[in-house]
């Protein structure tokens, strides 16, 4: 109930700050570029950085967790709110514009209403924000509530007990969501002007009789007031016994799956082939023969993409040939520089490509510029896996209601459980590593994949379905030629999401010996230096703001080619 009290305050601030930003980026394009970076300064430097000012000024209590709690919920119901806003169809607008509606009729009667699905996706998005921030809350505000129930068994290392205080959290949020997705299902329905009051309202009444009559009745009776504690059931023991049993019995295949995963993914992206490739770790030697091979048939693959009319693949190709080759880690830092600097202008134009550059050069300037690579190589895996996984799940939820409805617990248990929680099975099974960050990593990015993609497909114009489906396209035609373009925007949205989800647990990723940007955040918190760390969770912000701006700009110009505008 404590917990539950936190998020009753800190979401209706959330909602009220994240529409108000919202309406005004809407608006006003120079406020967007002023809110958007300012959305990813929150979302991407992790809430450890930004604690520390915030303790100096108001000191430990409760006032502070709600105010992290806030900072951190309320940027999905700015991005919601302006993309809702802008998918309003044209038609709509001109009709109530043809019906002598005034501005703020046309605001509050027309693009409020007809937005109000991804609207309240935000409220979703944002309420489940909130409820992740709970162990941090309790961390600078101690409050007696679930987050200080995780806290206190992380530091006694009671897996059971933790991971039943996370899932307390985790149906919290499942209750709230299936709210707020009922209200967003709902919010197309039409209510005739002909009920009465009773008719409209008749849930509403009766939910108030039945609390008003267990109230009375929990004065009587004293289990309806506080339940025994002789009747209480804690499943703690077997959960224990349960991670014991599969880390003694499937301890060869944990090991055989970490080794694959670590020589033939991990690090070929961060020292590259040439140091990953070896008798020990690929069973062979890298020979002159290889290399021939490998670089003659990656020039083919990208010279048939260009003669297939898609030079930027090939240029993707060979970009990509080149990095795996050598390693983010064993580039030269101009090298890198330039390419993302060459890339981001032949996606975004002159502006992204010197924004680029500033940003990458800082991070240069201030000397974090290995332990920046080796947190872009972590996280870039991650986010590549849980994008492109979370999106094909989503694709398939989007299709088939009995694979979402259970789909839909496992994404609000991960999207809700406190970080720290989710690490410990990990470390747990797998032990302390780069692989170990890497999988709780995937666990919590992938689900803003998931649930974007399906938004997406699951709220398209029905009218341009039915035009495809009458010029006899086909399942395949529709889904790749017709709903994917039309979702992309939301997708993208997702891609945005999955980034800054990604970042956010590399801090926490730190603790199990990560030695990226995260590690100087935690180690700058650990130290009260505020400099150190907020410089490393710039370069972090740094890294995500280009990568997003990158995927919104290639997202606008595949709307262009595909002749659907701009939302």
């Amino acid at each position: 109930m404590n917990t539950l009290s936190l998020v009753a305050i800190s979401v209706p601030l959330a909602i009220l700050v994240g529409f108000v930003f919202g309406v005004w980026g809407f608006f006003s394009d120079r406020a967007e570029r002023i809110i958007l970076p300012m959305l990813d300064l929150l979302q991407t430097v992790t809430s450890f950085a930004y604690l520390l000012p915030i303790l100096m000024l108001f000191g430990f209590g409760t006032v502070v967790g709600l105010i992290a709690s806030v900072l951190y919920s309320f940027p999905p119901m700015v991005r919601n709110t302006m993309v809702g806003l802008r998918g309003v169809s044209p038609e709509v607008i001109e009709s109530g514009l043809m019906s002598g509606a005034t501005p703020g009729q046309l605001f509050w009667q027309v693009r409020v209403p007809s937005s109000l699905r991804q609207l309240l996706l935000g409220v979703n998005q944002a309420t489940m924000a909130s409820l992740s921030m709970v162990i941090i809350a309790s961390i600078i505000g101690g409050t007696a509530d679930i987050g200080w129930e995780v806290l206190s068994t992380i530091r006694k290392a009671q897996f059971g007990e933790n991971l039943l205080a996370g899932m307390a959290i985790a149906l919290m949020a499942m209750v709230i969501d299936r709210i707020t997705a009922g209200l967003a299902a709902r919010s197309g329905d039409y209510d005739p002007d002909d009920k009465t009051f009773v008719q409209r309202h008749c849930y509403w009444i009766v939910a108030a009789l039945d609390a008003t009559l267990f109230f009375v009745l929990a004065q009587i009776i004293s289990v309806l007031n506080e339940w025994p504690r002789d009747w209480e059931i804690n499943p703690a023991k077997a959960m224990n016994d349960g991670q014991t049993y599969v880390v003694v019995n499937f301890r060869a295949e944990i090991e055989a799956l970490k080794k694959l995963a670590f020589f033939f993914v991990m690090l070929p992206a961060k020292i590259g082939l040439q140091g990953a490739v070896s008798p020990f770790t690929w069973g062979f030697e890298l020979m002159p023969v290889h290399k021939i091979a490998y670089t003659f048939g990656m020039i083919v693959l990208a010279v048939w993409a260009t003669y297939r009319g898609k030079a930027q693949a090939g240029i993707f190709i060979l970009i990509f040939t080149i990095l795996i080759y050598f390693g983010l880690t064993g580039m030269p830092w101009p090298a890198i520089l330039l390419i993302c600097t060459m890339l981001g202008w032949k996606i975004g134009g002159r502006t992204l490509g010197l924004g680029t550059a500033l940003g990458l050069g800082f991070i240069v300037v201030t000397g974090i510029w290995p332990e920046a690579m080796l947190s872009i190589y972590l996280c870039g895996i991650a986010v590549l896996i849980s994008f492109i996984l979370g999106t094909i799940i989503g694709i398939w939820a989007a299709h088939n209601d009995t694979f979402s409805a259970i789909i839909r617990p496992f994404n609000d248990t991960l999207q809700t459980m406190p970080l720290f929680v989710l690490l410990i099975p990990f470390v747990m099974v797998f032990k302390i590593g780069e692989f170990t960050a890497l999988l709780a990593i995937i666990a919590y990015a992938i689900v803003p994949a998931i649930r974007y993609a399906e938004h997406g497909l699951r709220n398209l114009p029905e009218n341009v379905i039915e035009a495809a489906t009458m010029i006899g396209a086909t399942q395949r035609q529709m889904l790749w030629q017709v709903k994917i373009p039309l979702a992309l925007p939301v997708m993208m949205l997702g891609l945005n999401q999955t980034i800054m989800y990604g970042i956010a647990m590399l801090v926490i990723a730190a603790l199990v010996g990560t030695n990226g940007l995260e590690q100087i955040v935690y180690i700058g918190l650990s130290d009260g230096d505020f400099g150190v760390g907020m410089i490393a969770g710039i370069g972090m912000a740094i890294i995500a703001i280009i990568t997003d701006r990158m995927t919104h700009a290639w997202s606008r110009k595949r709307q262009e080619e595909l002749g659907l505008g701009v939302g």
